[in-house]
């Protein structure tokens, strides 16, 4: 998807990669340190990152944040906090007040330190209720539709629109993500998303395996290393001062998920109608990413699949000595 060119300018460039230890975070790095650059991450996972400088550090400590990104050139701003429809229910808070924190500490940090290209992941919970998610450069008022890492994941973007306005700056670019998976996903079973929830689940001999809805719901699954490069893209060419929308641009139902995964792994399932399934439907338009970016998802939701489940059967226990952000 990204030209020569684009990659070999990455060469010799300083690059602070936040959330470096997660799974697109692990991916940008993958992709840039073939080329050349000098990469840090930055986690509070002591994870080692191959190629790259690892600190273990606290993005909600804004001293820290202004010390790493000194004489940076590029910044790509992944780190965040995924988890379940239970835990972003019962557990507002652990999304709300470090998302706010981190955001707002890497962001400033960024402009006060002049780092040349600043890219920041947003997500499809940010946009208000619909189906099709279709970006704006009017700045929205209806309320996001996960309502508190919503609202954090918006207050960062227009930290980076007032940015615009005052400072006449248009070196950020925003990137809004849909459903992204992979290697290097959260695993924990308390706290994880659908994909990795299953993977988990199954490899754990669950039988049959519980889904909750009838399966009709129908979402935007993307693999991780589709994004990276989509925010490599995007910090290459910016945004426009606005955001562009990354995910697949397809939606599955999660009954076609189910039977996908079935297809990489047999296994037995059944479908709880009892349980609530969220959103009818949710899935990104990236038209627009397309156009400007030359941004292209290849990696099938079969091939994606088979990916993450074999990187999970080598590191099923990697989740253990990863930050829990939903711990009392």
């Amino acid at each position: 998807m990204i030209r020569d060119e684009i990659l070999d300018s990455f060469e010799n460039k300083k690059v602070l990669v936040t959330g470096g230890t997660g799974m697109i975070g692990r991916q940008i790095i993958y992709i840039l340190r073939e080329r050349g650059a000098v990469i840090t991450s930055i986690s509070l996972d002591r994870i080692s990152i191959e190629n790259a400088n690892c600190i273990y550090g606290d993005l909600t400590d804004f001293n820290f944040c202004k010390e790493v990104t000194k004489g940076i050139d590029y910044v790509f701003h992944i780190a965040g906090i995924k988890g379940s429809i239970e835990v972003t229910r019962t557990k507002p808070a652990s999304f709300f007040v470090p998302l706010l924190q981190m955001n707002t500490n890497i962001l400033e940090a960024c402009r006060i330190n002049k780092v040349q290209k600043v890219v920041y992941t947003s997500s499809i919970g940010a946009y208000g209720s619909a189906e099709v998610f279709k970006e704006s450069k009017e700045l929205e008022l209806d309320p996001p539709m996960d309502t508190y890492p919503g609202w954090a994941k918006r207050i960062a973007e227009m930290q980076i629109r007032a940015y615009t306005i005052q400072y006449d700056l248009t070196n950020f670019a925003i990137v809004r993500l849909c459903n992204v998976y992979g290697p290097g996903d959260n695993f924990d079973p308390n706290s994880a998303m659908v994909i990795p929830s299953l993977i988990y689940r199954i490899y754990h001999k669950e039988n049959p395996v519980v889904i909750w809805g009838n399966g009709s719901s129908v979402r935007d699954f993307v693999y991780c290393s589709d994004v990276a490069e989509g925010i490599i893209l995007a910090l290459y060419y910016g945004t426009e001062s606005c955001y562009y929308n990354l995910g697949k641009g397809v939606g599955y139902t999660i009954r076609y998920l189910v039977e996908t995964l079935a297809m990489v792994v047999p296994f037995n399932y059944v479908f709880d109608i009892g349980k609530p399934a969220g959103f009818p439907k949710r899935v990104m338009d990236i038209s627009l990413a397309v156009e400007k970016l030359g941004y292209k998802p290849t990696t099938t939701l079969k091939e994606g699949l088979k990916k993450t489940w074999d990187w999970f059967n080598s590191h099923s226990d990697e989740f253990l000595v990863k930050v829990d952000h939903f711990q009392s």
